[in-house]
Parts: C-alpha cells; structure tokens; sequence
C-alpha cells in the first residue's frame, strides 16, 4: 500500500523533472489545482479554481514557464496566457488550508498567488454577469490593483 511519502515522492520527482508538479484537488464546491516545487525557484507557488484537470495543467503550466521567464507573480497584475485567458493574480490568504502537499514539499510556510481568469467576455469573478452566471470560480483572497 502507498503511503503519504511515496506520493510525496512523486511529486517531488516531478518537481525535479520538470521544474513543479500539478497537485489537483477535485472538491463538491468547486475543484481546484496548485503548484509544487515553484517555491525551490523563490516565486510563489499558483493555484487556480474552476477548471478542469487538463485546463488547470495548462493553464499552470502556461503561468509557471511565464514566471520562470521572469513575469512577475504580483498581486493586481494581469498575465494573457499564451492560448488562453488573461489572468490577474490574487494573492492567497491561506495556502495551509488549501496547499498541503506543496507546503509538504517545501518543509515550510509557503506563498502563493490565484490565477484568476476572465470568463470569454473578459469578465472576472466579482463581476455579477461571469459566465453569465452559469459557473462558479471561487476566489481565495481579497483582489488588489497593480501598483
């Protein structure tokens, strides 16, 4: 039988391969994916919620390689994804909650940015018309304006 290590492990292989691992987490409100192995680069760790598994891949993959080129993981600033939506990033209030294995992975606290995406209108989450109220994409910390 498999243990928390050797998932841990995996992961960790994972992160070393390719520079992180996707963690997704399927959940009744609303599923939701993250990051592992962002924090060994000194950039915060991604998460994002709404998608599925394939689409959070991508989408944190997408974000994840931007980062590693150097665009910046603030919070308030606003990323088009390559074949993909414009993202704007949302700094977590509580990774522990949420972030197990990444924090896990990195034996300490950790930080970590949402990439919030707008629907095809370009309309965000806190705007009542997303989605045209037909989907859900949870928000995990308060919304700030680029600097």
């Amino acid at each position: 039988m498999a243990t928390r290590q050797d998932y841990l492990d995996i992961l960790r292989a994972k992160a070393r391969k390719h520079g992180w691992a996707v963690q997704y987490v399927e959940c009744d409100r609303s599923p939701f994916a993250y990051t592992v192995g962002l924090n060994d680069w000194g950039l915060p760790e991604l998460l994002i919620t709404g998608v599925s598994p394939s689409r959070a891949s991508r989408l944190l993959g997408a974000v994840a390689r931007e980062a590693l080129r150097g665009a910046a993981l603030t919070p308030g600033v606003q990323l088009k994804v390559r074949q993909g939506p414009l993202v704007e990033f949302v700094e977590v209030d509580h990774p522990e909650v949420h972030m197990g294995w990444a924090i896990e992975h990195a034996q300490a606290p950790i930080r970590a940015v949402q990439a919030v995406w707008a629907d095809g209108s370009g309309r965000w989450p806190w705007s009542v018309s997303f989605c045209d109220g037909l989907r859900r994409q949870p928000v995990l910390g308060i919304r700030a304006r680029a600097a």
